[in-house]
Formats: C-alpha cells, sequence, structure tokens
C-alpha cells in the first residue's frame, strides 16, 4: 500500500519543486562531467594547479549531485538519471572537441552563472511552498556557484 506523501507540502507545490530540481540536478551533472572533461584534457604552463583546482570541482559537485537527487525523492518525485534524461533537462552547452585552456575557463564560468540561473528560477517556487529544506539547498548551491564562477573568471583577468 503507497501512503500519500505528507510533509507538509502539496503535491502540486512538490511537483513544481522537483521539476526545477530536475533540471537542477541535470545541469549540475552536465557540469560535473564538464569539469571532469576538463580535469583530463587541460594542459598548458597552468596545467598543474588547474588540474587541481578542476579535480576540487568536480568532487564537490559529485557530492551536489547526489543531495539535489535525494531531495527531489524526498519530495516524492523520482530523480532523473540517464544521460537521456539530463540532455533534455540541462541547459548547459556540451562541449566537444579539443578546445584551449582559457576557453575551458570561459566555458566553465559560463556553465557555472548557467547554473546559479537555474537555481535562482527555482528558488521561489521553494519559498512559495515554504520548502525550507529545498529553499536550503537551493540558496547553497547559490553560494557555491557564484564564488566558482567569480574564482574562474579571475583566471581570465590579464
Amino acid at each position: 500500500m503507497n501512503k500519500a506523501i505528507n510533509i507538509g507540502i502539496n503535491e502540486n507545490h512538490r511537483e513544481k519543486i522537483g521539476d526545477g530540481l530536475s533540471r537542477l540536478l541535470a545541469d549540475t551533472y552536465t557540469l560535473y562531467l564538464q569539469t571532469h572533461n576538463f580535469h583530463w584534457n587541460v594542459t598548458g604552463p597552468f596545467f598543474q594547479s588547474l588540474h587541481t583546482l578542476f579535480e576540487t570541482h568536480y568532487t564537490e559537485l559529485a557530492v551536489a549531485v547526489d543531495d539535489i537527487a535525494e531531495r527531489i525523492r524526498a519530495l516524492g518525485i523520482l530523480s532523473p538519471g540517464t544521460y537521456k534524461e539530463f540532455a533534455k533537462l540541462t541547459s548547459i552547452k556540451e562541449v566537444e572537441g579539443n578546445i584551449s585552456t582559457e576557453e575551458m575557463l570561459e566555458r566553465l564560468v559560463d556553465s557555472h552563472e548557467t547554473v546559479v540561473r537555474t537555481a535562482r528560477e527555482i528558488l521561489p517556487l521553494a519559498q512559495e511552498a515554504d520548502d525550507e529544506s529545498s529553499v536550503s539547498l537551493i540558496s547553497d548551491r547559490l553560494v557555491v556557484h557564484e564564488k566558482t564562477a567569480w574564482m574562474l573568471r579571475s583566471h581570465l583577468q590579464k
């Protein structure tokens, strides 16, 4: 017997928040893959520092992916978990081929800013539903992605 979910958030709100968090999950997972790709393929005079920095970033993103997916499940919504689903849901542009270190940094800045915009779209939905757990998660993601975009942007300034 399936018991109805009764966590103080109505079904309509849970579905809307779950849909938004699914997009955030897809963006985060796509950014994780992009960052891991750049970690493997970065070259040049700043190889060691960027290789290490990208590893720090993708490690943090791996934890975030799990946190977001688990929040979706706590809302009673099925969490997306395939490349096909993520490709449909993400707003992040995929990178193909060999690109320069500067292009990697530019793409990562753009991708982190994309995640910020996605999170900002979802935040009012969670606030309206008094879903403090989702608000907290989304707010934490905003802090991480805004700071990471700033730090990556700093590498590009001459």
